[in-house]
Formats: C-alpha cells, structure tokens, sequence
C-alpha cells in the first residue's frame, strides 16, 4: 500500500493559475489531500482554489513562503508531503516524477529541476548564492538549489521544522536534508511556471532571494561552522 500523499501548496494573489495548479495535482494517482496556504491574497485565490477541489488554509497576515509551508505542513496529514508553487498550472502534473522516487524508497528528498527558462531572467547571483552555501555546508552539488518543487518524507520533514523563512527555505531544507545524512534527488521535469524578468519587479523579487538565502546561510554558519557532510 503507497504512502499517503499531501500535497501543499503556499499561494499568494495566484488566484488566474491556482485552479488549474490543483486540478492538475488532483490527477496524480498518489495523491490523496491537497491543501493550499492562502498567504493573505488581495484577489480570489481562495475560492479558486476551493472550487477546483483543494481543502483552503487562509492566513491572517501576509506571512512569507516559509511560514505558509510551515502552516500547510502542519495541517497535513500524508507519509509523503509535496510542496509545489501556485503558478505551475496545467504542467504541476509533473510532481508525480517527484514523488515516484520517494514513495519507492529511492530518495528521502526530491527537487524539481526545471527546461531552460524561455526568457532571461537574472544574471545567476541567487543561484550561484545558493549553490555556494550548499556546497560549503554539505559537499552536495546542486543545479535546481532553489527550485520550490519538492517532495519529501515526513520523517524528514519533521526534523527541518520550522522551515527557514521567506525564500531561505529551500537552501535551508537542502542542508538540513544533507547534514541529517538524508538522500536528496533531483529529478528533470518538464514544469512552467511564471518567470521573472529583467525589469524593475523581476529585480526586486531576486533582491529579496537573496536576502533571505544570505540570512539562511548565516544562520547555518552559527549553527555548524563549516561542516561537510559525509
């Protein structure tokens, strides 16, 4: 009998893609509860998202990506728990290839690397950030470092929270991840989701990638130094 499988999803004004987010996760056999963190949208990302068959946690306060997973994960109740962006459309299902090697004994952790961008976004400093710290922390390599598609073991999980807050937390889950002697897997998948570009709102958003994934990072080098995973 497979693991139960959560699915988590923190949205903030996604309220034009969410529905079709869910009804596409809604169709992965593995599946079994979908909830998505409503992080305080001005817009009807709720309803949205209720109508096409998620069970809706709102918040009430505009909180950041981390505290929405912390509060999804919390709520859930699966084995196995996905967490997927709101904006991914019809192409979220593709997180069955995530959760394939989890619920299989394959991998603890998974992360989704992405097709090459259709268009330019930054110029490769958050990645290269975050790439870095990873590797000084823990030896692992990674392309996708800060890719939001994951799927990962309870097990796990338990011992991350809380995750790291606002846009550390993906570079913070890897460590962790790596530091605990997990397995982390990433998986090519054929994901869309809205891309950032080379303007003033796309600049902004990077700015504060990487302000919270340098606040992540420091936090990790006061609480191990410089530590390699074995």
């Amino acid at each position: 009998m497979p693991d139960r499988v959560s699915v988590i999803i923190p949205a903030f004004n996604e309220g034009p893609r969410v529905g079709r987010t869910v009804t596409a996760v809604r169709g992965i056999p593995e599946v079994s509860e979908v909830i998505v963190v409503d992080d305080c949208s001005s817009d009807d990302t709720a309803s949205r998202a209720r109508e096409a068959g998620a069970e809706v946690l709102r918040l009430p306060a505009n909180r950041g990506k981390g505290a929405a997973l912390n509060a999804g994960i919390e709520k859930s109740t699966g084995m196995v728990i996905v967490l997927l962006d709101g904006d991914l459309g019809g192409s979220a299902g593709e997180a069955r290839k995530l959760i394939q090697p989890v619920v299989e004994g394959r991998a603890d952790l998974t992360v989704a690397r992405f097709p090459v961008a259709r268009r330019k976004g930054g110029f490769g400093v958050v990645k290269g950030l975050a790439r870095a710290g990873i590797r000084y922390f823990t030896g692992l390599e990674m392309e996708s470092p800060i890719s939001g598609q994951r799927a990962v073991r309870r097990e796990l999980l338990c011992k991350l929270l809380p995750l790291a807050p606002g846009y550390g937390v993906e570079v913070g889950m890897s460590i962790e991840a790596a530091l605990h002697g997990y397995r982390v897997l990433e998986v090519p998948v054929e994901m869309r989701h809205r891309e950032t570009g080379r303007d003033l709102k796309g600049f902004v958003h990077r700015g504060r990638q990487f302000r919270d994934i340098a606040a992540t990072l420091l936090r990790c080098r006061m609480k191990y130094g410089k530590r390699i995973a074995r």
